[in-house]
């Protein structure tokens, strides 16, 4: 899809972050975009910025853990601006680093993160492909991976890269099912970075569920905790700024590209290190490099 002028894009996530970035770099294209987002004060924020600027956009609250509240984004964009051609599943949440080994996370711990990331992915795509394949135009999709579990897990996020690992296959398995029917509707999946990205993924809990709480009063991990933590262990905190991001989105969907991951060494050696351990039959011994043990250290009693 080179023509991007014009269209509909609708992002879930998009109050703030990538989210907000790429709505923000879709409107500037000219675009007509449809931001949606859980936490609808900072949603509403987000539109306003964006109308300030004489950009067409809506704002719709929409809890992606629902497939009837991903379905009322669908209606609410196509009678807003008749029709729909992007759509990036990107809404997602996190726990932060550490905390202890994953049998002894709570059972909300995991519903949370993947009826989020998982579960939202999939409803966006059961809303909207059929939307996309119905109207006969270009369209694409774009669903948000991670490096950590779409290239390779950090052992101290057992759960998020189970998901965003997940959101890699989801992908990979939808674009050779489009392939087979179309050639209108690309897939992207992306894996933002290469470097750590200041975005509120880790002050996630904010929007948790009263439902899904934790069972036992824990300490939540800010960003600027996050930093000061790989600080004192040593670690440089370089960060990707989201507008690079969105900007790698667009030229992604201009070119029809699938696989979004940002060059750099530390991808293509985290590449390298798991499909050479696959190949050998060997252990994950990259499970264990130096940076995986800050990022994701164990907690008390960890390795």
């Amino acid at each position: 899809m080179k023509e991007l002028s014009g269209r509909v894009a609708v992002v879930t996530g998009a109050a703030s972050g990538i989210g907000f970035a790429m709505a923000s770099r879709f409107a500037s294209e000219g675009m007509k975009v449809v931001l949606s987002d859980v936490e609808e004060d900072s949603l509403a924020s987000a539109v306003a910025s964006l109308e300030q600027d004489g950009y067409a956009v809506r704002g719709v609250a929409c809890d992606v853990r629902f497939q009837e509240s991903v379905d009322a984004l669908r209606e609410a964009a196509v009678r807003e601006f008749g029709a729909v051609h992007v759509v990036c599943n990107n809404a997602g949440v996190a726990r932060a680093p550490g905390g202890g080994y994953m049998w002894e996370y709570d059972l909300n711990d995991w519903e949370w993160i993947l009826s989020v990331n998982i579960m939202g992915v999939v409803h966006g795509i059961r809303s909207f492909v059929p939307l996309l394949l119905e109207q006969g135009e270009e369209g694409h999709i774009v669903n948000t991976s991670s490096g950590n579990g779409g290239l390779s897990p950090m052992r101290g996020l057992p759960i998020y890269a189970a998901s965003k690992s997940s959101v890699t296959q989801i992908s990979e398995c939808l674009w050779g099912q489009l392939e087979a029917v179309t050639e209108r509707v690309g897939v992207s999946v992306l894996y933002p970075g290469p470097k750590a990205l200041d975005t509120g993924l880790w002050t996630a809990e904010r929007n948790r569920p009263e439902e899904l709480a934790w069972s036992k009063p824990r300490e939540t991990q800010s960003m600027d905790g996050l930093k000061a933590y790989m600080s004192d262990a040593g670690v440089d905190f370089e960060v990707t700024p989201v507008s690079e991001i969105a900007d790698f989105v667009v030229r992604g969907i201009r070119e029809k590209r699938f696989w979004l991951i940002p060059e750099s060494e530390n991808n293509d050696a985290t590449i390298r290190a798991r499909a050479d351990s696959m190949l050998e039959r060997g252990a994950p011994e990259y499970m264990i490099q130096a940076r995986e043990l800050v990022l994701g250290g164990m907690g008390e009693g960890g390795k």
